[in-house]
């Protein structure tokens, strides 16, 4: 990877979920919207199946679609963490999956130097299993949940089925998701 001046710590919080879904990553401050949401999707972990924007300072930033756009949408991959950060914003917006409408705050804690070793994403800390994909937004999370924990939902068999056979909703695949962004880190060279 390119040198990395600037790094910037960021809280990832998966909103309106129970249990409490959030991550802690550190990304170069060069990193474009584009590629912060390639982070998020690596973090969570989603899959990158679905459309995604940011929500900055009243502005809609996603990747370029002329079939979609309005004239108050702009580039990800123009628009980079350190332009947000020195306009002063500390806290914005994604959306994952405009059907399921997966909303997320970030919150940026905290910009310093590199570690002139560390490989940039990096996952530092984290709690929560992110919902699988398409399963219905919040209210349909709350429904699978409940489903899984019931052996008696009539809904329960085709949902474990549907899952690949168990969920908790408690864990977080740490290994995974550190692989993740290593393949992140890996493509950047």
């Amino acid at each position: 990877m390119s040198h990395v001046d600037r790094t910037a710590r960021l809280r990832i919080v998966l909103d309106d979920t129970e249990p409490a879904i959030w991550r802690t990553v550190e990304v170069p401050l060069t990193i474009s919207l584009k590629g912060l949401h390639e982070v998020i999707q690596a973090a969570m972990p989603f899959e990158d199946e679905h459309l995604f924007g940011f929500r900055i300072d009243g502005k809609h930033y996603t990747v370029p679609d002329a079939e979609f756009d309005t004239p108050e949408t702009y580039s990800a991959e123009l628009m980079t963490l350190r332009a947000v950060w020195e306009e002063g914003i500390r806290q914005f917006a994604y959306t994952y999956d405009f059907g399921d409408n997966w909303q997320h705050t970030i919150t940026v804690e905290e910009v310093f130097e590199a570690d002139p070793v560390a490989e940039y994403p990096r996952l530092l800390a984290g709690e929560g299993r992110a919902p699988p994909e398409d399963v219905g937004g919040t209210f349909g999370y709350e429904e699978f949940q409940d489903a899984l924990e019931d052996p008696d939902h009539r809904e329960h068999a085709s949902l474990v089925d549907w899952c690949g056979g168990s969920f908790d909703p408690s864990t977080m695949d740490v290994e995974m998701i550190r692989a993740r962004m290593g393949r992140l880190v890996r493509a950047k060279r």
